[in-house]
């Protein structure tokens, strides 16, 4: 069987035990956390560093940024930073967005999580003045979506802004809705990480639905399987071309890589 660039577009990667979201054993550190991705085939990541917040001021955003940054320090040939923003900070976080892409030359806004990050809403106005700067920045942002009218909202509002779509889920209705979603906004992208790679068919319906352009692997680790997202997406009726595209191509046309 061919080998394959494969890029998870979709961890969270941590330095401490506090932002370790393994569900069992919390055992793993930074060093083993990038040896069992390895182990599994992947060759690269991105992704952000998460704990659950009860946000009182912006330090505490610059401060899983900075992680992510010092992750990438560590693991330079590896891992790829995805950071956050705040709807309740535009301003802080407009500043930090263009601080972090001139200096840090990061190029990857999330996993933002509503329900860890005290986000609130995705489609607040508040937040507008961070979508336009990433829109015209040319950087993805990788949502985990509530209601999926939020999504709709976002790209209606800013159609140049690559949002990428966390989670097909498992169930069939929303896979097919998530799938038609991603399909009908021409920057609307759906990344695999999740629930859904076990259920057989799910990549070869979403790439028939949305176009092998529009989807991204990714796995969740450390709170999924990543062998089992690489060997369920393997296992698929996909062509070499398809299986490119969604294993590294397409991360590496949205941010340039």
């Amino acid at each position: 069987m061919q080998s394959y660039e494969i890029i998870d577009c979709h961890i969270h990667p941590f330095l401490s035990l506090e932002e370790n979201l393994e569900w069992f054993s919390k055992n793993e550190t930074p060093v083993g956390f990038v040896e069992k991705l390895k182990k599994a085939g992947i060759s690269k990541a991105c992704g952000t560093v998460v704990r659950s917040l009860v946000t009182s001021d912006f330090s505490q955003i610059q401060e899983l940024n900075a992680q992510a940054v010092a992750f990438r320090n560590k693991f330079p040939d590896f891992y790829i930073p995805g950071i956050h923003i705040h709807p309740r900070y535009p301003e802080e976080s407009c500043k930090e967005l263009e601080m972090l892409h001139k200096e840090e030359n990061v190029r990857w806004i999330g996993e933002l999580v509503s329900y860890m990050m005290d986000l609130g809403e995705y489609a607040v106005e508040s937040a507008f003045p961070i979508y336009d700067l990433a829109q015209n920045l040319g950087m993805p942002i990788n949502i985990h979506p509530g209601e999926l009218g939020e999504i709709e909202k976002i790209c209606e509002n800013f159609p140049r802004l690559q949002v990428v779509m966390a989670h097909p889920t498992s169930v069939q209705g929303t896979i097919r809705e998530r799938a038609v979603l991603t399909a009908k906004y021409p920057e609307l992208y759906l990344d695999i990480s999740g629930g859904g790679i076990q259920r057989w068919g799910m990549l070869r319906f979403l790439i028939d639905t949305a176009g092998r352009e529009k989807i991204l692997f990714g796995t969740d680790f450390p709170i999924g399987n990543p062998a089992a997202f690489i060997q369920g997406a393997l296992f698929e009726n996909l062509t070499e071309d398809e299986f490119s595209a969604v294993f590294s191509g397409n991360f590496k046309r949205l941010t340039g890589l």
